[in-house]
């Protein structure tokens, strides 16, 4: 129960990253490939343990978010440049998101697509803005339980576990241009950019709640305090990375076997699974859909925010009441209103998740590099630079990710 305790900010934000736009790249992965690219989630565990943890040490450390420090400490420029392209993708990734929920329960119930996403958009905006952050934390982290929808679903699948297992951890590639393409896709949705603004921000507001100050003033607190967050990070981000292998197994058991290989939104995944794999399957499915975009639908909304309300210094974070911080909870409100009104646009949803993945492999690696040259800094974290294991995991992650954008972009 104590270890349940230590859990919040890594769980939530491991959580938020199998949202309904990453269902839908997980389910492509497996209704395409089968299980031959299940190793690529192996391959990323690590590299995204890597770069949350940093992320999250250094809003723990200097009791500032991301884009604070990168304000304080670096160029206008660069703050700038990654908040803007971090608000276009964040927009367009809640617009898929919100499409994909509003779709999932018509596919369910029935009725109008476009004001069910309404409904879900004003649900989020309300919830973020009108429950306390210690209340609200808590229903965050109740709802990564939704994400065991995707483990019941596997187990209602005919899943060959030998030949599944045998393909996860013996990595086969082939030299192609598909299969390329589809690990960049699953190391850019596994690896996202807004991830990082939210988790900072987070342990930012953990310091407030706890009543603690920032743990370059304050040693004695800070071992405990950095085990809590390596150990939060690490179960939230193995929890994020077993979901997305058991979304694959459950496209793979059912879609895959049966031919069917081209799956563009994860509502069409789940409507695909009705007729093979039943009613009840096709149910949790889209439920699953439902609940992860309740969860990450404020993550998206809450890193732009906090990103925003850096540069221009206003008062932040969720623990502050709408008086406080109406700027703050502004951005919240029009980047979840801004996801709205993409659906009602003439913009293919499918093409705004596809530039959304664009925008977050560009914007990926340089900004991990700046977070890794910042939590290096001692000007910046005083005593508490990072350890030679997470500075070598995280510009592992940094090469990768970069490697990873070229391809993307090349191919």
């Amino acid at each position: 129960m104590n270890i349940l305790k230590q859990l919040g900010p890594g769980l939530v934000t491991g959580a938020a990253d199998d949202d309904p736009s990453g269902i839908a790249t997980y389910s492509q992965v497996g209704a395409q490939f089968g299980y031959s690219l299940t190793w690529v989630m192996l391959l990323s565990m690590p590299l995204m343990i890597a770069i949350q943890a940093v992320s999250a040490r250094i809003g723990s450390v200097t009791g500032h978010g991301i884009s604070q420090n990168l304000r304080r400490h670096y160029s206008p420029w660069l703050l700038r440049g990654a908040v803007i392209l971090l608000l276009v993708a964040n927009v367009a990734n809640l617009a898929a998101d919100l499409g994909a929920m509003g779709a999932a329960l018509g596919l369910l119930i029935g009725g109008p697509i476009r004001l069910y996403a309404v409904v879900f958009g004003l649900l989020c905006i309300g919830a973020e803005i009108f429950i306390s952050y210690r209340n609200y934390a808590k229903i965050l982290k109740w709802a990564t339980l939704s994400l065991f929808a995707y483990v019941a679903v596997v187990f209602t699948a005919d899943v060959p576990w030998g030949s599944a297992l045998y393909q996860t951890f013996v990595p086969r590639f082939s030299f192609d241009g598909q299969n390329a393409m589809a690990i960049v896709a699953v190391l850019g949705t596994t690896i996202s950019p807004y991830l990082f603004f939210w988790q900072a921000g987070q342990e930012v507001e953990e310091l407030h709640r706890r009543h603690l100050r920032p743990l370059n003033n304050n040693s004695r607190a800070a071992g405990p305090e950095l085990r809590r967050i390596r150990l939060d990070t690490v179960v939230g981000m193995i929890f994020s990375n077993i979901v997305s292998v058991f979304i694959i197994f459950a496209t793979a058991a059912t879609l895959n076997a049966h031919g069917v290989t081209d799956i563009q939104t994860s509502a069409q995944a789940a409507e695909a699974l009705r007729p093979i794999a039943g009613v009840f399957t096709f149910a949790v499915f889209a439920i699953g859909i439902i609940g992860t975009g309740m969860l990450a639908v404020p993550v998206l909304a809450g890193s732009a925010a906090y990103a925003v309300a850096e540069i221009f210094r206003w008062p932040e974070g969720l623990d502050r009441n709408l008086r406080e911080a109406k700027a703050f909870y502004g951005v919240v409100a029009a980047a979840t209103l801004g996801g709205i009104a993409l659906n009602f646009t003439s913009i293919d949803p499918i093409k705004a998740l596809y530039w959304s993945a664009v925008l977050n492999g560009v914007l990926a690696a340089p900004l991990m590099a700046l977070i890794m040259v910042m939590a290096m800094n001692p000007r910046v974290m005083g005593r508490l630079t990072l350890p030679m294991p997470l500075l070598v995991l995280g510009w592992l992650a940094t090469v990768v990710m970069l490697a990873a954008s070229i391809g993307f972009l090349a191919l």
